[in-house]
């Protein structure tokens, strides 16, 4: 893949581009673009960036300082393969214009790079480690509506559970049972081929994957993971990672959904992200403290710990992110920790005795969050944690699902609500300052945006009320 300006222009002549595709990361993760033929494409442009209006940008410019610059990345150039056109594509991170072209302070691109500065200017570490475990679903059909007077969804997969008795001319069963998908071979997981496309795409675009299969839930969940990486870039490859799962899925007549919990009664999608801290080629959380982890390690895990319910507001973003979390499908709503056990927030993964292979999992997130800004985000709690040395307290080495209520009262848990991670966020919010990493301005910007979400679920009427008190 191309690292320079001059290696992205050979690779556009050589692939017989026609048109540059210029991408960037909105406020909440959603990917936006527009295009350009190939010959605006020059030197010049990676130093002085293509100008757009910002004001249409959710939370970000208003319309009387609207002028913004988007300065391509050459290490993330690769050649579209959805485009009918030969197109190459390319990320940006989002500058000021004028003549020193200062970072954007609400680009989340920008966020993730000031927390990899950061981390090099504490001298703790030069470089953090990101390993995400996307999870998603692919479905058939969806459709949903929201009125005045009205609302409704459906989503539908010809392998769920839920349809062993339509008439499907004929119908031959094979159906998977709710909390079965993991992980069961063909006929009953009829989505092999199209994870394999998908995997055979991200390879063809550099991206290093390490397995896929068929996850938890009926109806179509699935996993792809990728070779960890350092944030930026372990944020711009989950980004890519999205990009082809949808357009794969959408080339053959699916629809694939990264939000958290779109089925009632069956384990939603998380996004488990593993991590570590290193310093000169040597991994800092190998050591001889319990499950073999060095202080560093665990004074990290005790800021994750500590800041987890404000994390929860950048991490779990959504108000659906919060029908996830709850006890009984998997999710991690206790804030502990513990060697092996998937039952508790942070796990440390056991399969390796190498050093380098020593990390924490941080398993609360899911995959509707902003990578950059939630990777970042869990990087600051961490160095908090370690700058601080921040005692993690106790493992907890039990199924934290089968704990009495006396005990699990000594538990933290994580917020019940986006609105209660909102507040929690607001009271917590000191160690995303550092280093000018987060700034004030973005977060309460962010505040304000989930804020109104959360209130447009709040105040309207849900259709299983009616099932609940029509008759009242």
């Amino acid at each position: 893949m191309p690292t320079t300006p001059k290696q992205v222009l050979e690779m556009a002549r050589k692939n017989g581009a026609k048109m540059v595709d210029v991408k960037f990361v909105d406020t909440f993760g959603a990917w936006q673009h527009f295009s350009v033929p190939v010959g605006e494409l020059t030197l010049q442009v990676f130093k002085e960036g293509f100008g757009f209006d910002g004001s249409s940008i959710r939370g970000w410019k208003s319309i009387e300082a609207s002028d913004m610059l988007a300065m391509p990345d050459p290490e993330t150039a690769f050649m579209d393969p959805f485009c009918a056109a030969p197109t190459l594509s390319v990320t940006c991170t989002i500058a000021e214009t004028g003549p020193t072209r200062q970072a954007y302070c609400r680009d989340p691109r920008g966020i993730s790079q000031r927390g990899e500065k950061h981390l090099a200017a504490t001298g703790l570490a030069d470089a953090a480690v990101f390993g995400p475990e996307a999870e998603f679903f692919i479905f058939d059909n969806v459709q949903y509506d929201q009125r005045p007077n009205g609302a409704f969804y459906s989503v539908d997969s010809e392998e769920a559970i839920w349809n062993s008795g339509r008439d499907e001319a004929p119908n031959l069963g094979y159906k998977v049972r709710h909390k079965e998908g993991y992980f069961p071979v063909a006929p009953a997981d009829t989505q092999q081929d199209i994870r394999s496309e998908m995997v055979l795409v991200m390879e063809q675009l550099g991206i290093h994957v390490e397995r896929q299969h068929h996850e938890v839930a009926t109806a179509g969940q699935a996993e792809i993971d990728f070779r960890f990486n350092t944030l930026v870039k372990s944020a711009d490859t989950m980004m890519l990672y999205k990009y082809i799962v949808k357009n794969v899925a959408r080339k053959h007549g699916k629809t694939a959904t990264f939000m958290p919990k779109p089925l009632f009664g069956d384990n939603g999608s998380g996004m488990h992200t593993h991590q570590s801290l290193w310093k000169k080629g040597k991994p800092l959380f190998a050591g001889g403290e319990y499950a073999g982890l060095s202080r560093i390690a665990l004074h990290y895990i005790g800021g994750l710990l500590k800041h987890a319910r404000a994390l929860c507001a950048l991490c779990n973003p959504t108000t659906n992110s919060y029908k996830r979390l709850v006890p009984g499908y998997e999710a991690p709503v206790n804030l502990a920790y513990s060697a092996r056990n998937r039952s508790a927030a942070i796990r440390i993964p056991t399969f390796s005795e190498s050093p380098k292979a020593k990390r924490i999992e941080y398993r609360p997130p899911d995959p509707a969050a902003n990578p950059y800004l939630c990777y970042t985000a869990m990087l600051m709690a961490g160095l908090d944690g370690v700058i601080h040395k921040i005692d993690p307290g106790e493992p907890m080495d039990k199924n934290l699902y089968d704990l009495s209520p006396d005990e699990l009262k000594k538990i933290p848990q994580t917020p019940g609500s986006l609105g209660e991670a909102l507040e929690a966020l607001e009271k917590d919010h000191d160690f995303l300052l550092q280093g000018d990493v987060f700034t004030r301005d973005f977060l309460e910007m962010w505040v304000e945006h989930k804020r109104k979400e959360h209130d447009a679920i709040r105040l309207r009427p849900h259709p299983h009320e009616f099932f609940l008190y029509y008759d009242a």
